[in-house]
């Protein structure tokens, strides 16, 4: 007898394919299977009456580009006791039509960065199962570790526009979604987190938002709270753009839109710029000493920012701010005050070297989802949709998940 090749390219077991019919958009296998004992669900007894047939279309994986379907010819077993049930096949869960692979292949293609509508395309199911299969995935929340970083994004679900994300920055992984960023129900999330994990933790990082760092101090009395170097060395543009504004004010109609677009060449370091723009840089440094202040002002703090060796990082960043309260620019005099208060914070980020840049990260993705989904109401299937996403799960473990088996 020859092979049959046509059931090996399926890669179903115990099927026989009696017929194969194409369309244009579709192609459908009718299959049929062997008779063998069943267990009655009802007694427990086995049983090999066969009481009728039926066919059932089930959806399967694309094949050649088309929606694939399986027509089996399904058997219904008589039991003695008077139950009648039908057979159970190793492809197919009960009660669906749909297999499981194809489930499987749902799940792993809600890890993209797609809408539910175009997954349910490319599968040949509706966005409803779709929906239902992913909140079928359930993900908790890891053991803390040496590490946590916090952060907020605008999510605009049910729950409120804001929403928070855990990360462990060491690893780069996603902890948890919070639905709300009020130290309220921060407050109560934390004190449901076993004291040991939180003991365990030994760097904080947040942006420079006071809650944060009281829950750090409170929560986790171990942990070093360091500031992202994104959000303290932002201050130092904000003063810089703030100088330039305020001198635009001053100057002529045809100056005023030169500065302006050439607003970028004051903010880039200085020695990034080519020889042609460090020349337009210098001319338009001549206009004011205030300007040329601001910038040496930024040039030298991110100067220590680059410095290799905390002790003069230290002392250097202290020295910046003396210079910066008694510049007589009120725009940096704002900036060394924030400074000085988010010192030892700050000076953390600079010596243990911990930043909110995975978070930032993650932030951009959620928003490609958000954006993508023309928003998700629903936070427990928003938040499901974001640790999927990022989970490093591939097809071959989500064929192993339970959950989906019975989808």
């Amino acid at each position: 007898m020859l092979p049959n090749y046509i059931k090996d390219l399926l890669n179903l077991e115990d099927v026989i394919i009696t017929k194969i019919v194409h369309a244009d958009k579709s192609v459908k296998f009718f299959l049929d299977t062997k008779p063998k004992p069943h267990i009655c669900p009802n007694c427990g007894n086995s049983t090999t009456k066969i009481h009728d047939y039926r066919w059932q279309t089930i959806k399967d994986l694309p094949f050649q580009l088309k929606d694939c379907y399986l027509v089996l010819h399904k058997r219904r077993y008589a039991c003695s006791c008077g139950k009648k049930f039908y057979e159970s096949y190793e492809f197919l869960p009960k009660y669906l039509h749909r297999t499981k692979r194809l489930t499987w292949k749902i799940a792993d293609l809600l890890r993209e960065t797609t809408s539910l509508k175009s997954v349910a395309k490319t599968s040949n199911v509706s966005v409803a199962t779709v929906c239902r299969i992913l909140d079928s995935i359930h993900y908790s929340c890891p053991p803390f570790k040496e590490a946590v970083s916090i952060d907020e994004f605008k999510g605009n679900a049910r729950t409120g526009k804001y929403q928070c994300i855990l990360v462990n920055p060491k690893n780069h992984s996603i902890m948890d979604i919070l639905p709300d960023r009020t130290q309220s129900h921060l407050t109560d999330y934390f004190r449901q987190i076993d004291r040991s994990q939180r003991l365990r933790v030994k760097y904080f990082v947040c942006d420079m938002w006071q809650p944060y760092v009281d829950l750090a101090h409170t929560f986790f009395p171990n942990a070093k709270v360091c500031i992202d170097k994104y959000h303290f060395i932002r201050q130092i543009t904000w003063a810089m753009e703030n100088v330039r504004k305020r001198l635009q004010k001053t100057m002529t109609i045809t100056m005023r839109k030169c500065y302006k677009r050439s607003h970028k060449l004051l903010l880039t370091r200085y020695h990034k710029l080519k020889e042609e723009n460090k020349k337009v840089c210098d001319l338009m440094l001549l206009y004011n000493d205030d300007l040329r202040l601001a910038h040496w002002l930024k040039e030298r703090f991110y100067d220590l920012c680059q410095d290799t060796k905390y002790s003069r990082q230290r002392n250097d960043f202290y020295d910046w701010i003396k210079i910066a309260e008694s510049s007589g620019l009120k725009e940096f005099e704002k900036c060394a005050n924030t400074y000085r208060r988010w010192a030892k914070e700050i000076l953390n980020a600079f010596k243990y070297g911990i930043t909110n840049g995975t978070t930032e990260g993650f932030n951009n993705k959620i928003k490609v989802l958000k954006r993508i989904s023309y928003g998700i109401r629903s936070f427990e299937r928003f938040r499901t949709r974001i640790l999927h996403s990022a989970n490093s799960v591939s097809y071959t473990h989500l064929r192993a998940h339970e959950t989906l088996m019975n989808l």
